[in-house]
């Protein structure tokens, strides 16, 4: 009993503050813009099933908390779910005075906006936690000089040498050793291109990282890039750099990108055969890595919300049906042949990607308690 109330509190409340937080500015998005553009919106609801908590505004729309906290929608008037499935019934059968304000009934641009409202607001989250956090906290670093290169390593072979400067991997800037080596962590065997100084000459390197297994600090295995270089640090090497305002915005846009990029590249690997799927992760391996950070702060875990929130964001981009890129795969065709898909392909389209969202949702499920051997299932 005590260890279910200590999994409760430790892994699962700040999994839910975390979800609910992103779920509910993801749904605000697609609200907002949907009442910018007059759309009749039926309900806004924080979480699934039955409804504990209550109240219609003065639209008309019924906002609610519901008992199941594993997400959110927003369904507007004529819809057939909450997933935006238009209904031909109810569109056909409503008051000829609200039939404008119907979602099925606007423009396909304005659908498109809509529907792209809620990955947008993700992204948007995730800039201003990522811009608040670095204004009001700045970051520490070292130089980003080579002191050591490791007899026999990969990077050896690509030609590396101590005392080398490190200016940029694959165009991002590097800023300090600490970016060096994440840019390096998060490509195994993948090729990166190094920018360095050496000796007040530019100098280019390609190499590939070697993928290695270590141990986090909570026991987690991760499959990290590894080159063979270190740092010696000491005390003085280390400073807190504050940005300014305008080139801490530069900053957050970089870390975006680079967060797009090696997510993509992760999921890219599955395709080539490079893929570990110990390393996808669903509700239970969420739940226990906000757990597990959640530990090391409050930071820490808001840290956490900008990164989930950035990736649900991108997940929910997938030209999946079912999906809000699903969604927009569909206004994108309309748009570009000038009238919708049959209703009859849409149908179709809404089920297997109802199938394919659920296998992902059970795979992950699996893969968190079998392969990841989760503390409370050992």
């Amino acid at each position: 009993m005590f260890d279910f109330a200590y999994w409760l509190l430790s892994y699962l409340v700040p999994f839910l503050v975390v979800l609910t937080v992103i779920v509910f500015v993801h749904e605000m998005g697609h609200y907002l813009v949907a009442r910018w553009n007059g759309v009749a919106i039926h309900t806004f609801s924080v979480g699934f099933g039955r409804e504990l908590v209550g109240w219609n505004d003065r639209h008309g729309t019924r906002w609610r908390i519901s008992a199941i906290p594993l997400g959110g929608y927003v369904r507007f008037v004529g819809d057939m779910n909450p997933a935006s499935v238009p209904d031909p019934e109810a569109a056909a059968k409503v008051d000829p005075a609200l039939a404008p304000r119907l979602f099925v009934n606007k423009n396909v641009w304005q659908r498109i906006a809509i529907v792209a409202a809620g990955p947008l607001a993700n992204v948007l989250l995730t800039f201003l936690i990522l811009y608040a956090l670095l204004l009001g906290y700045g970051r520490y670093t070292i130089p980003p000089v080579i002191s050591e290169v490791v007899s026999g390593s990969v990077a050896e072979t690509a030609g590396f040498l101590p005392g080398d400067k490190i200016v940029a991997v694959d165009g991002y800037a590097v800023r300090g050793f600490e970016d060096f080596q994440r840019y390096v962590a998060t490509s195994p065997e993948r090729p990166v291109v190094v920018d360095l100084v050496r000796s007040g000459a530019q100098r280019t390197l390609t190499l590939v990282p070697e993928a290695v297994e270590i141990e986090d600090r909570f026991g987690n295995d991760q499959r990290i890039g590894r080159i063979g270089v270190s740092r010696d640090v000491e005390e003085t090497d280390v400073t807190l750099y504050r940005p300014g305002p305008v080139e801490a915005v530069g900053m957050t846009f970089e870390e975006i990108r680079f967060i797009v990029q090696r997510t993509g590249a992760f999921l890219g690997d599955f395709f080539v055969g490079r893929g570990d799927v110990e390393q996808l992760g669903g509700p239970v391996k969420v739940a226990k890595v906000s757990g597990e950070v959640a530990t090391l702060g409050f930071v820490a875990l808001i840290n956490l919300m900008a990164l989930l929130s950035l990736n649900i964001g991108i997940f929910n981009l997938l030209p999946v049906p079912m999906l809000d890129g699903g969604h927009l795969l569909y206004y994108f065709i309309e748009a570009a042949r000038g009238r919708p898909l049959s209703m009859r392909i849409q149908e179709i389209g809404f089920r297997f990607g109802f199938a394919l969202v659920l296998a992902l949702m059970v795979f992950t499920l699996f893969n968190d308690t079998v392969f990841d051997h989760f503390g409370i299932l050992r």
